[in-house]
Order: C-alpha cells, then structure tokens, then sequence
C-alpha cells in the first residue's frame, strides 16, 4: 500500500509530507484548494506526463516521491528484477520524479535512475486512480472484456488463445507468401526457364573467376617464355640456314686456320694451336647452349589453344554476370535460385495444398481454445452480473439489472484475446429491456455502477490502492451514504483514498485529510492536514451547511459520524 507521499514545490504546493494508512481515507476541502494538486503529484510520481507549469513560482525543480510497502510477490518487485535493479522482493519501494524548470523530468526508483516508461509501468502494479470523469469510460464496451476476464476467468484459458492465435497468424502468413512467390515466379516462367537454362549451360562453379584469371596469367606468361626461348634458338640456330648459322662460321674459322702452313720461326709457338682450341670449345658451347636451348622450348611450349579458351570461359563468365547485374562468384548462387523457383512453380500447387492444410489445423485449434474462453466467459458474465446486482441495491439501484452481453465476431475481428464482444448492459427500470450503459444510465449512476464494479474487482486485482476522485459526484443524501458504505467496504480489502464532497462518504473514512490554501509572507500555499476529534466534526459540519457552520449542522456531523462507525487514522504532517 502506499504509506508516504513527498510533494516539493509543485503548484501550490511548498513542502508537504503525508502519512498514510490502510482501509479508507477521505480527502476533503473547499472547490480550489488543491485536492487535484495532490492527485496530479501523486500521478507524476507513477510515471504520468511531466511539464514545467506544475513547478511552484520560483522553483528550480519540483519532485515527488511515493512510498509503498508491499507483500514480497508483488509483481512490481519482478518487473524492477527483470531490469536488474537492486530491490530486495518486500523492501520498501520508493517511486520518486524530479522535474526541471524546462519540463525535463528524471525518475529514480528506489534512488536508482529508472526511465520514465518503467516507472509508469510498475506505477501501473501499484495505484489505481478513477478520476471524476472517468466513469464515462465504463460506457466505453472496448474496456468490456478486459473486466470481464479480470474478474472471472482463468489467464491459462487467455493465454492458450493467445499463443493459437499467433500460430494461426504464422500460418496465414506463410501461405499469403507461398502463395504470392508463387504467383510471382509464374508470372516470369519464361524468362526463368530461359536464364536457367543458359546458366545451366555455362555452368559456373564457386570460386571459378579467381581460378581462371590466375590460369590466364600464367598461359600468358608461359608463352612470353616460349617466345623469348624461340628467339633465342633463331639467332644462334637460324632458320636460313644458308649462311650456316654461329656454328657453320666456327667450323669454317678451323678450317682456315688448319689450311695454314708452318709458322715463321720468328713467330710465338702455339698460337694457332690455341685459336684452334678455343675455336673447338666455342663450337662445344655453341651446341650444349643449343641442346639447353631445346629443352627450355620443350618444357615451356606455348598453349595459344588453352589461353584462348581460358580467356573465352572468363569472358562468357563475365557476360552473364554483367546480364544479371552481379558478379561471378554469385553466379552459382543465382542459378540454384531460379532452379528454387522453378521446383516453386513445378511443385507449388502441391506445396499450397499442404500449407492449407496447416492453416486449415491451426484455425481448428484456434477455435477450439477461442470456444473454450466464450464458454468461460460465459460463466464468468453470469457470476459478474450476480455479483454486481448484489451492490447494486445498497448504491439505491435496486430496482436496477446488470448484465453481460456476450457476442461473436466475425472471422475479421478475430484476435489474440479469442472471438468476442462483451457488453456491460443495464436495465434500469424492471420490465424495460437491457441497454448498453452509455445509453440508458445517467451521469451519477455511471458513478456508482464503476463504483459496483470496483467492489466486485477489488477480490481479483493485484494492485494494492485504489483512489477516487469525486466517485460520488451528482449524487447526496441516502445514495450519497450508501456509496460510502460501498467504499468502505472496499477498503476492508484494498487501501481506498477518496476525494470527496460529500459529508456521508466523509464520515465513512477511517482517516481524513482537509485540504486548504492559505496565504502566507504573500505567497499561496496548499496544506494538508489530518482531522479527528472537534475538527473532524466541524468539516463535516461545513461541508453540510456551507460557509456559516450552525448547531444543526454540527448535530447532523455527529449523526453521520455515528452512523459511520468508523475509528479516525492520524496522520503524521
């Protein structure tokens, strides 16, 4: 519940410290003074909207903070778990925002910084807040079959629709697809069957481009060797042979050498014996270089064939991957796809016929959970109508007749949350017909059949505070004491904080809080303070007579107060 709620410096507000208690506690005071100030504050620590204007004149920021002790399963402690903040489950959870003179705000939970979403999101687990208008959204039957299941029926059902329902959807989904690439490859079958074709000739393999550049380099360089070889067994073994080549000129340098005749005596020996040597060896290198010469032809023989036909595989590989706007290496990859497509369009029919077959499952299945759900609501509409009714004759709606209209929808409103429509109805009279409650009930009594609603609620909802803000708004008198019976009765189960006007549902509460503005060095500041004894009853007297407070007024205080029974909760300010 929540048992402190901090306000600095918002509005009207300087410094203000409550201390609250379980069971039912009121909230009263003049039109103006600032009960909506403590709402709004209240709303800004559980993460609603932020803006500059709530600062108090002067302020350089304004804060609130909302204390809560709370039963260690309480689903905020998980929430704040799965974020991994470091709450103990049963520590006291402290909810705080800070806002800024330029609207920014921050929030911290439990000191530590949260984002604003999170902070809403557990405020959620946390208050309940039914504003004076808000009853208009009981009207509404989109909120319908969220308080139907709240209140009566298992979240396993719920969940089982749920989880059908997205396979139902998956289902659908993957046979729109089947059936829309279906009809998308039949529509260019003949281009298809064309490219593959050609590609199924070409063939292409992974990786084929970088194999066969480099196969064409080294063809290319091979045949430059083979070039240079050849040129250099032309010039020392020339084709013309006419001249005889480098070796028929050593040959005949012998020769002539041979043919000369005894040399002079005066002449150095053995010189022409030398020239003849050298003559010889150079003749024996000139053939081992032509034998090495040979060889190197051999082992290096240009393929001008496999070059060409190297190049012409690239080129053809380049071509088709220029036609379809990719590169080669993904060539094999496009291939296997238009086969893909192909086999798509050769054995679609069959394959539609079984993801029909699937959907055709899953819908069952999802019915049969939705079925289930409506049956439960069903009972769960009769016991919510029973139970209502039963509040109904203590909120001076007696001869008033709730109940639950169910109704399927058709398969295009069909969903996660099953197959129905709930409507709230109201007969408001005996033998006049049910009608929608947007319809047929007034303004004051939307206000006591939410309220009705909240009393049967309260047993099923986690949230351990409810506040209502002016819940008895167009109705006094007997009806008026009536919803107070009514919010204290909820407040046995749940802590209940009421904004009110009315002196019957004040004199209900276990605690009161009068809200006044006063001036003070000139300046305008809201006070919260806890009443009991003499000062109660003079408020209570107050608000039944007005301005001018009258003994009558203050006997009718202690006969609401007696009637009300109740034992006054004090404050700490």
């Amino acid at each position: 519940m929540l048992t402190r709620l901090g306000i600095r410096d918002v509005v009207l507000i300087d410094q203000l410290d409550l201390d609250l208690a379980p069971g039912l506690t009121v909230l009263t005071g003049e039109t103006g003074a600032g009960k909506s100030i403590l709402l709004d504050s209240l709303g800004l620590a559980l993460g609603e909207r932020a803006a500059a204007s709530l600062l108090r004149s002067g302020a350089e920021q304004a804060s609130v903070s909302a204390s809560f002790d709370l039963a260690p399963s309480h689903p905020a402690f998980a929430l704040a778990a799965e974020q991994g903040l470091a709450i103990e489950p049963g520590e006291m959870l402290v909810l705080r925002r800070v806002v800024l003179r330029d609207g920014r705000s921050r929030a911290f939970l439990n000191d530590q910084p949260v984002g604003v979403a999170l902070l809403r999101q557990i405020g959620a687990t946390l208050v309940e807040i039914q504003g004076q208008h808000d009853q208009m959204g009981l009207a509404d039957p989109a909120l319908h079959l969220g308080l139907l299941d709240a209140f009566g029926v298992k979240a396993t059902l719920r969940d089982a629709v749920g989880e059908a329902w997205r396979r139902l959807d998956r289902a659908r989904s993957t046979l729109a697809e089947a059936q829309a690439a279906l009809a998308a490859a039949a529509s260019e079958e003949d281009w298809l069957r064309h490219a593959a074709a050609e590609l199924t000739e070409l063939a292409p393999e992974p990786d084929e481009e970088l194999a066969l550049a480099a196969r064409r380099q080294a063809l290319q360089q091979g045949e430059r060797r083979a070039e240079a070889v050849a040129a250099a067994i032309g010039e020392i073994a020339p084709r013309d042979r006419r001249n005889g080549g480098p070796a028929a000129s050593l040959r005949a340098a012998s020769r002539a050498l041979q043919k000369l005749g005894p040399p002079p005596e005066d002449a150095p020996a053995g010189q022409v014996e030398a020239a003849l040597a050298a003559l010889e060896r150079a003749e024996d290198a000139l053939a081992e270089a032509e034998t090495l010469l040979g060889r190197l032809a051999n082992d290096w023989e240009a393929d001008p064939r496999g070059l060409e036909a190297t190049e012409e595989r690239l080129f053809a590989l380049r071509a088709a991957a220029r036609k379809h706007t990719t590169t080669v290496d993904a060539l094999p990859a496009l291939l296997a796809g238009f086969t893909a497509r192909l086999a798509t369009i050769d054995s679609g029919t069959d394959a539609l016929v079984a993801l029909e077959a699937e959907l055709d499952t899953a819908r069952a299945a999802y019915l049969a959970a939705a079925e289930a759900l409506s049956a439960a609501r069903a009972k769960a509409g009769g016991r919510l109508a029973s139970a209502i009714d039963a509040e109904l004759a203590p909120l001076r709606l007696g001869r008033a007749k709730f109940s639950v209209a169910l109704d399927r929808l058709p398969e295009t409103g069909w969903g996660p949350r099953g197959i129905d429509a709930a409507q709230f109805m109201i007969a408001a009279n005996p033998g006049e017909p049910p009608g929608p409650l947007g319809r047929v009930a007034s303004g004051g009594e939307l206000s006591r059949l939410m309220l009705a609603l909240k009393v049967v609620l309260a047993s099923v909802s986690t949230v351990p505070t409810l506040v209502f803000d002016e819940v008895d708004s167009g109705v006094g008198g007997a009806t008026a004491a009536a919803v107070g019976e009514r919010l204290a009765a909820v407040a046995k189960g749940v802590q209940t904080l009421v904004v009110t006007h009315s002196p019957q549902v004040a004199a209900r509460a276990a605690a009161h809080l009068r809200i006044a503005k006063s001036v003070r060095a000139g300046r305008t500041t809201t006070s919260a303070a806890p009443l009991s004894g003499h000062e109660r009853r003079e408020e209570l007297a107050r608000m039944l007579a007005g301005e001018t407070v009258t003994d009558a007024a203050r006997a009718a205080a202690d006969a609401l107060l007696a009637q009300g029974g109740s034992q006054l909760g004090l404050f700490a300010s």
